[in-house]
């Protein structure tokens, strides 16, 4: 091993040796992170094995010994793979043993040489080498290439620290270009692997160029550290000059008898604390951020931080709750006020309040509205705060994909918040509001988290106790918290937090209902804000059934109130104009006021023709009514279905194909009908997707209908499965169909008969205007749906 020692900087010196004497068969010895040029005068460590035999060698014989650079400096036994092959014959000056069994040497670098062979590796390297002699050019590049070198090199003298004034001398005194060159590359600062390249150069020229560039380098490298150096002194200087005059400021107001403004800021941060009534934990974080913020200098980026996150921690209301109205008969009449109907939802808020009234620490219940768009759920929230006597606050979750959203950002990062929910908790000012998570079926889930998750927390009333957001570091008590969500389907909702809720449905409305919020709270809501008064416009009740029918279809109120705003504004315009007249709104009169009617029952006209069947269906928004239309013509058996129908429909028009095909001669239809004949089953709106296995009674009575001629039954209306059997299977959704089918004048549904129990949803009023027929199988279906009287059956 060779390596140099600290402290002992090489000497230059001229060789005393000239080439020709050297030998060719050279003892190696592989530098760790040392380089030698000739000419240099250098002390060396020997410790390894291989090393001190090659130095014994040398010194018995009294030859010159050859080091090589390694070019890994890890490597402990290195072969001539490991080194570089061009290194420079030296002759070893004085050698001095040490105790551990390594040697201290002094060596003079005396000429380049290159191995050409490898001799042996053991007991040390043996090479072949040969002299690697300087090609000289006497050019005015060369002397001004020399000349450039000796002056940059003198001014990295004068700007390191750590080399000394006496090489300025030996700088000086250096004649001959190349040794100019390696003498300067020793005293370089760089890695063992960037000075190679100049001892490999054997071109004066070449080696006074790359020295330049080496140089070069070393000088931009030194005035960047002089720079650097001098800004943090300047800052340090700065700061040092701050606190000494802050301090004199101190003592300045002291004597004066005025009090400090970052002093007296933290005095009223510290009375903040105090009155905020934290919880100890919270109470143990902000006396520790009041103590860093306190010792902190103003002008650093951490005190806004750190400030902030007091301010977060002093208004968050942790102690202050809101009295609960619990009056149950007032609360029942305000719900009663705002709201037409929701009984089960007015009944499960008055059971909270009376048990509220018994038992004081009840915890707050976690409830969730599910119903199609403008049924009500949003201002039934507002309504129970008011009925509760508690703040509102609500929050949407639609599109929300961050989980961080909910429980906040770390400090850490730049900009950082609490989540939504201390967020909303701050805006209500007290710890008990209600708390509306709208359109809780609408969350999303990405790269960044899913944000569902991180509400099972928050909605368990078993842990929402001790809720901590990133951002608060701190638990806060969310359990008198009353959380409502919203939702138009239950089916997104992850099966975990559907658990933590209890699940409340809010129908569509029928029209004596629409009707009858139109009268108390609809028309009075959008006459005040329209500015006009019941003297200005009035609606007969044949006027508002006629907007239901004819302008709006909907499970919900917001286009009836829409129709409602535009009979508003074309009032509100003649009486700008100076109109004194009472207008009063007819049925007749809506033709001028919102344009020809817009929707109208085809339920009779589009089934008095045989194939066509009318089905009910479940959609978001509510129930809905589907005709399915069936035709055949000339062809091979083929069955065509369209419609945009999904999967789960195409399977159930096939099914009940073959349904029919094994019932032919039940149904007077010719067993082979299908053999000479394509039947198409069509389900309009095409540009509307469906799917689903309740239509399979409608598909079969519309294809039933076309083979045996006999029309469906106008006011008929059907939804369940089928089997291949012929028997009907219950389905979900009945009372939204039901309401559909109230809506579209319908008078008789069959349903499965299965769902008999789903009838004591539906409200008294919709089923003494219907008549159920329950089915087990088709052929019960069949005889309800057909009409005996219609024309012969096709044979």
């Amino acid at each position: 091993m060779g390596k140099q020692r600290k402290g002992q900087p090489p000497e230059a010196l001229e060789s005393r040796e000239t080439p020709e004497t050297l030998p060719d068969v050279l003892a190696i010895v592989a530098l760790r992170d040392t380089i030698l040029f000739p000419g240099m005068v250098a002390p060396l460590m020997i410790s390894r094995e291989r090393s001190l035999n090659a130095v014994n060698e040398a010194l018995v014989g009294q030859q010159p010994i050859g080091f090589l650079v390694q070019k890994n400096p890890e490597t402990e036994d290195p072969s001539f793979n490991d080194v570089y092959e061009v290194g420079v014959a030296s002759r070893i000056l004085k050698m001095l043993k040490l105790p551990d069994g390594s040697m201290s040497i002094i060596v003079q670098g005396l000429q380049r040489v290159r191995v050409i062979a490898p001799i042996s590796q053991q007991p040390y390297l043996k090479a072949k080498t040969e002299l690697l002699t300087d090609i000289e050019e006497q050019t005015r590049e060369v002397e001004a290439l020399a000349k450039n070198a000796s002056t940059m090199f003198g001014k990295v003298i004068d700007s390191s620290p750590d080399l000394g004034d006496e090489l300025l001398v030996t700088l000086i005194n250096m004649r001959e270009p190349g040794k100019l060159a390696d003498f300067i590359t020793t005293y370089l600062g760089i890695h063992t692997a960037e000075k190679m390249p100049v001892l490999e150069e054997v071109s004066v020229r070449e080696r006074l160029t790359k020295v330049n560039r080496l140089l070069h380098r070393e000088l931009e490298s030194l005035e960047l550290r002089s720079k650097i150096q001098q800004e943090v002194q300047s800052e340090i200087g700065k700061t040092q000059r701050e606190l000494i005059l802050r301090q004199q400021l101190r003592a300045i107001q002291k004597e004066l008898g005025e009090g400090d403004q970052r002093t007296i800021e933290i005095e009223e941060l510290k009375e903040k604390v105090a009155e905020a009534r934290m919880p100890e934990a919270a109470l143990k974080a902000a006396e520790h951020e009041l103590d860093r913020l306190e010792k902190m200098p103003p002008g650093v980026p951490e005190y806004t931080v750190s400030r902030t996150y007091l301010d977060w921690l002093i208004s968050l209301p942790w102690s202050m709750s809101t009295e609960d109205s619990l009056d149950v008969d007032a609360a029942a009449k305000t719900l009663d006020k705002d709201h037409y109907d929701l009984e089960r939802v007015k009944e499960r808020i008055l059971e909270f309040l009376a048990v509220r009234k018994l038992k004081k620490d009840t915890k707050g219940p976690i409830l969730c509205f599910v119903g199609p768009p403008g049924v009500g759920k949003t201002s039934l929230g507002k309504s129970i705060a008011r009925a509760l006597g508690r703040e509102f606050v609500r929050i949407s979750l639609g599109g929300i994909r961050d989980e961080a959203e909910i429980r906040g950002h770390r400090r850490t990062y730049v900009g950082a918040l609490p989540g939504r929910i201390i967020q909303g908790i701050k805006r209500a000012g007290s710890n008990n509001p209600v708390f509306m998570l709208d359109e809780v079926d609408k969350i999303g889930a990405d790269f960044r988290g899913d944000p569902s998750s991180a509400l099972l927390e928050v909605l368990d009333p078993e842990q929402n106790s001790s809720f901590s957001d990133h951002y608060i570091e701190v638990p806060f008590d969310l359990s008198k918290v009353m959380f409502i969500c919203t939702a138009n389907i239950i089916h997104p909702v992850p099966d975990a937090l559907r658990d933590r809720m209890e699940i409340l449905e809010l129908p569509g409305y029928i029209e004596e209902e629409k009707a009858e919020i139109a009268r108390k709270y609809l028309i009075p809501r959008q006459l005040a804000e329209h500015g006009l008064k019941r003297k200005n416009l009035a609606f007969h009740k044949e006027a508002i059934v006629h907007i239901i029918r004819g302008y709006t279809r909907e499970a919900g109120l917001r286009n009836l109130e829409r129709e409602i705003a535009r009979v508003c504004r074309k009032v509100a315009t003649g009486v700008a104009r100076g109109s004194k007249r009472k207008r009063k709104v007819t049925a007749r009169s809506l033709h001028s006021l919102l344009g020809p009617v817009r929707f109208f029952s085809e339920v009779a006209e589009r089934t008095s023709e045989p194939g066509v069947a009318t089905a009910l269906a479940w959609t978001r928004n509510g129930g809905e009514i589907l005709f399915v239309e069936s035709s055949q013509m000339p062809g091979k058996g083929g069955l065509a279905l369209t419609g945009q129908l999904g999967n789960v429909m195409k399977e159930s028009a096939q099914a009940a194909l073959t349904l029919i095909r094994s019932r032919a001669r039940k149904l007077g239809i010719r067993e082979d009908f299908y053999t000479n004949r394509d039947l198409h089953v069509h389900v309009p709106a095409g540009g509307i997707a469906k799917d689903g296995p309740s239509a399979g009674v409608a598909i079969v009575a519309s294809l039933a209908s076309l083979l045996t001629g006999q029309p469906v039954r106008g006011d008929v209306a059907m939804t369940g499965e089928i089997t291949l059997r012929g028997k009907v299977l219950a389905i979900g959704g009945v009372k939204e169909k039901v309401l559909a089918a109230h809506r579209a004048g319908i008078h008789t549904v069959i349903l499965p008969d299965r769902n008999r129990k789903d009838l004591e949803e539906i409200p008294s009023r919709v089923k003494e205007a219907l008549s159920f027929k329950f089915a087990k199988n088709v052929d019960q279906v069949l005889r309800t749906a057909l009409r005996p009287d219609g024309p012969s059956r096709s044979r």
